[in-house]
């Protein structure tokens, strides 16, 4: 029934909201230990994170640098992503934002686990920490922002006894307020029976009882549940969710905005309004000049994801791609790349032999399966990984070298030994 990328069915958000997604790469991204974001870094991904089409992004105002990267992005005039704040609960760090003329929105950082209000703050009660986010909260207000309610660790802290009545003071300032769910520590999980303060879509389901009209999630990777916490946000109604390119962040990192931006393009039904054509030449910038390692078997975006070695997937790939690849290269600007290596079949060193043999003669070069020649290019590849403990795949250098000795040279050979006879 499925033989094709367009007759595969598509799903459908249970609460049909409008999704929106943020990004924190510049913001928290910034904060992975052993990288340092230049200017031109910041800039460069602001430009990729508009070419995308990503609704907002969030940085810092604390130092100089900040002050003037951001300034730049916003002279720049886009209208995506917008150009956000991010503050402490305080009116100081407020006014940096208030200061940057252009910024609109900030994010106000809201701690609200006991072991962040008593051990990190030094606060002496949990009223004490209310009074102060409240007020921030008011202050932001009260001076025409719009505001991010980040209520950091959220997942270890009191729901009954604290955040719900918290979040009702919150939106009893500002309806319009987003509530941040931060998974600080990756702890939540993305199942609907988990209860609080683990499970999200209790979460969300429980920050929309209360009136909450925006709700996002900020998911970190500890245990590599990230993605999928952030998806289960939006499947239970939030409408927001605060990514990171590649994941980056601290520790483990966060929700890979890649994942989350292709898995809403492919899978979920009427979701074109981001552009991904980028989004492999990203990672690739990010790897080379923020020397961000990126894993050959990253999804989405790595060197392998659209590699093909063996011999059952390459002969299906080669006939349709639908059968092995999960969206065609081109859609995130990748490339296929078929293989040879010691698991390899001759349909993939037939189709290496004609592209090799193409590039060499200039003219379009078609070759049987059962080819001889093809028979003995074959042994010779499976000798070395047989008999020799070849550990790598074989070059196209190495292709170039096969079909020069049993295409080029070979009919040579032959016919200067008739005219001998």
């Amino acid at each position: 029934m499925y033989r094709s990328y367009e007759e595969m069915p598509k799903i459908r958000l249970p609460h049909g909201q409008e999704i929106k997604i943020s990004d924190s790469t510049i913001r928290d991204g910034s904060q992975m230990p052993g990288i340092v974001m230049t200017r031109k870094h910041r800039l460069r991904i602001y430009e990729y994170l508009h070419e995308i089409g990503i609704e907002k992004l969030e940085c810092f105002l604390y130092n100089q640098r900040d002050k003037d990267v951001a300034r730049e992005m916003l002279n720049i005039g886009y209208e995506f992503p917008e150009v956000t704040g991010w503050a402490r609960s305080n009116r100081d760090d407020i006014d940096l934002v208030l200061k940057m003329d252009g910024i609109k929105e900030t994010g106000i950082l809201m701690s609200v686990s006991d072991t962040h209000i008593f051990d990190k703050l030094g606060l002496k009660s949990r009223e004490d920490a209310e009074k102060k986010y409240l007020d921030a909260l008011q202050y932001s207000i009260d001076h025409g922002l719009k505001v991010r309610c980040h209520l950091e660790d959220l997942t270890r802290a009191d729901w009954e006894g604290f955040i719900i009545p918290f979040v009702k003071k919150i939106i009893s300032i500002d309806k319009d307020a987003i509530i941040r769910i931060c998974d600080t520590l990756g702890l939540g999980i993305p199942f609907p029976e988990a209860e609080l303060p683990y499970g999200i879509p209790r979460m969300v389901r429980e920050l929309k009882r209360i009136g909450v009209r925006n709700i996002e999630t900020h998911t970190h990777d500890d245990f590599g549940l990230g993605v999928a916490n952030s998806l289960a946000g939006y499947w239970y109604g939030a409408n927001w969710s605060n990514l990171t390119f590649l994941g980056i962040g601290e520790r483990a990192g966060n929700s890979e905005l890649e994942k989350i931006l292709i898995f809403f393009i492919t899978r979920v039904d009427g979701f074109e309004k981001y552009n991904p054509e980028k989004l492999t030449e990203f990672a690739r910038y990010m790897e080379k000049e923020v020397r961000i390692h990126v894993p050959r078997n990253k999804a989405i975006v790595g060197e392998n994801i659209f590699a093909h070695e063996s011999g059952i997937h390459t002969a299906g790939v080669i006939r349709n791609p639908f059968t092995y690849e999960p969206f065609p290269p081109e859609l995130v600007g990748g490339k296929r790349r078929l293989m040879v290596g010691d698991s390899s079949g001759k349909d993939v060193i037939r189709q290496k032999v004609e592209e090799v043999a193409e590039r060499l003669m200039g003219l379009k070069v078609k070759v049987e399966k059962d080819d001889p020649r093809i028979q003995e290019i074959y042994k010779d590849i499976h000798r070395l990984y047989d008999e020799e403990g070849r550990r790598s795949a074989i070059s196209d250098d190495e292709i170039k070298k096969y079909v020069e000795k049993y295409f080029l040279f070979e009919p040579v050979i032959d016919e200067v030994k008739v005219e001998e006879n």
